[in-house]
Formats: C-alpha cells, sequence, structure tokens
C-alpha cells in the first residue's frame, strides 16, 4: 500500500534499503544515515531474482523495521551483467512507488573502487595503508588510483577510474573517468598514455586494479612501467552500495522514479570496429 503521505521532504530521510545486482553478488544494506544496520550478500547471479525481495523484507525484519521506516532506496544500475542490473532497478523502482520514498542511482563500478581498495588496505595491514597513502611523508601525496574490473568477456571489461588520497574511509573514491565497457588493452594504452604525460609528482604512487581481475592480471601488468600495482580479487559487498547510496540520499540527490534506467553502456565505435576485425 502507498503511504498516504508521498512528499519525501515532510521528515528527515534516514532509513534506506541499497540494492545491487550487476554482479554475481546480490548485495544489499539497510542503512541508517551512513551507519550500517545490516547487510546481505547472496551469490549465484541466476537466482538474484529469486532472493531480492526476500532478502531486504529480512534486513528490515532483523532490526525490527517494517517498510513504513524505510525512507529511501538506492540501487546499483551497472555496468554488469544485463539481466541482472534489470532486476534490482525494477525492483527499487517498483518499491519506491508503493511505499512513496525517493530512489537514487548509485554506479555498480564505485560500490565496487571503493571495497576492493578497503579490501586490499585490510590485506596491507595498517602499515601498507600508511605507505600506500602517504609514504611515510608529512608532505602533499599524489592521489592513488583505482582500477575496479568487471569481466564483459573478448578482452572486454566494464570499468572506470577512481582516485583515492586519504585513509579517512568516510570519504569516497573521486571520479576521474567514466564507467564503459572497454577493450582491455585499449584501457591500458590509454592509462599508460595518461601516467606518461603526468609530471611525476603527480604519479599515482599505487595503482589498484580490483573485481574480477584474474583474466585480466597480465595486461594491467604493464602499469607498472609507472606505479607500484597491486592486485585485489574482490566481490561487490552490500556495506559499500549502502555507503555510496546513503551518501546520495542524505544530500537530497534523487533520480526521476520513471526515467531511472540501467547503465548498460557499450563500446566505443573504434574499439567494437577493432573487435570485429579479430
Amino acid at each position: 500500500m502507498q503511504r498516504e503521505n508521498t512528499d519525501v521532504n515532510v521528515k528527515p530521510r534516514e532509513r534506506f534499503l541499497t540494492l545491487d545486482t550487476a554482479t554475481t553478488v546480490m548485495a544489499a544494506a539497510l542503512m541508517n544515515g551512513r551507519e550500517l544496520l545490516g547487510e546481505s550478500n547472496v551469490y549465484g547471479e541466476r537466482n538474484h531474482s529469486v532472493h531480492v525481495i526476500s532478502e531486504l523484507e529480512r534486513l528490515l525484519n532483523e532490526e525490527g523495521l517494517t517498510r513504513d521506516d524505510v525512507d529511501g532506496i538506492a540501487v546499483g544500475v551497472g555496468p554488469g551483467s544485463y539481466t541482472g542490473i534489470r532486476i534490482a532497478v525494477t525492483a527499487a523502482k517498483t518499491l519506491a512507488w508503493a511505499w512513496g520514498v525517493p530512489v537514487t542511482s548509485i554506479s555498480t563500478l564505485h560500490a565496487l573502487a571503493w571495497g576492493g581498495w578497503n579490501r586490499g588496505i585490510e590485506m596491507k595491514g595498517q602499515e601498507g595503508k600508511n605507505e600506500s597513502v602517504n609514504n611515510g611523508s608529512s608532505g602533499a601525496q599524489a592521489a592513488d588510483w583505482i582500477v575496479p574490473v568487471l569481466d564483459a568477456r573478448r578482452g572486454q571489461v566494464y570499468t572506470g577510474l577512481f582516485a583515492v588520497s586519504t585513509v579517512d574511509d568516510v570519504e569516497s573514491p573521486q571520479r576521474l573517468e567514466p564507467d564503459a565497457i572497454r577493450l582491455m588493452t585499449a584501457w591500458t594504452d590509454d592509462l599508460l598514455q595518461r601516467l606518461e604525460a603526468l609530471p611525476s609528482e603527480e604519479r599515482p604512487p599505487v595503482i589498484w586494479l580490483v573485481g574480477e581481475t584474474a583474466v585480466h592480471t597480465e595486461t594491467a601488468e604493464r602499469l607498472r612501467a609507472w606505479s607500484e600495482l597491486r592486485i585485489v580479487p574482490y566481490e561487490l559487498e552490500g556495506r559499500w552500495v549502502g555507503r555510496l547510496g546513503a551518501d546520495k540520499l542524505l544530500r537530497q540527490e534523487h533520480d526521476e522514479l520513471h526515467t531511472l534506467v540501467p547503465n548498460y553502456t557499450q563500446l566505443a565505435e573504434a574499439e567494437a570496429n577493432l573487435l570485429r576485425q579479430r
């Protein structure tokens, strides 16, 4: 049943459900502002549609909450699995309409970058964290780069480029390049050209390749010519979808319900022509 009061600006929006099904993980979270109340990570891309509603209900029930306590919904719009993205976007739009709450879209790759970088920092431990962010220096330091990748087959990846220059995990990575599907070889060439053009003091001390890295590690190894490369196999977690979604909803950045669509992306024309020639 739709709420009688559908004016989403009447009360503060603090409790949010977030959802992403663009990868092999159905990642969901329940947030109270920027605080994580609950998280769900269900594996098995082919079964995402089976688990979406039940997992969201479980997150609410475990905190003693109901749909009337939800003040907003955030959804990952990809890029990633075509079928997977549609599941989350359809569910989020349906629930937002039925419950009379705002909906906002977030980038799956942005969440993957944030989570993968944090996983890498955890793996290195505190010593590695300090080293990668400031190299023990009190002066200004260039930001690390994060390159999230999801395998798109035939040498392609869904990817983007982000920068992170602080150990303060409240701040999400900053976007440097848009999400797109790219040929990994051409994307690596682009990154190498960008690195070469930068003054030495502005080059990232560390480049983090995170996500579905296995197939593309050999190609990415060329980045070591300019920066330290750290490779972090990583699967999306609901908490990072939650953090991104909560930030946008707290800033009152909403999407129009009926025009919210998945970000499927497509290859640039030159890359598509190259792929057809293979």
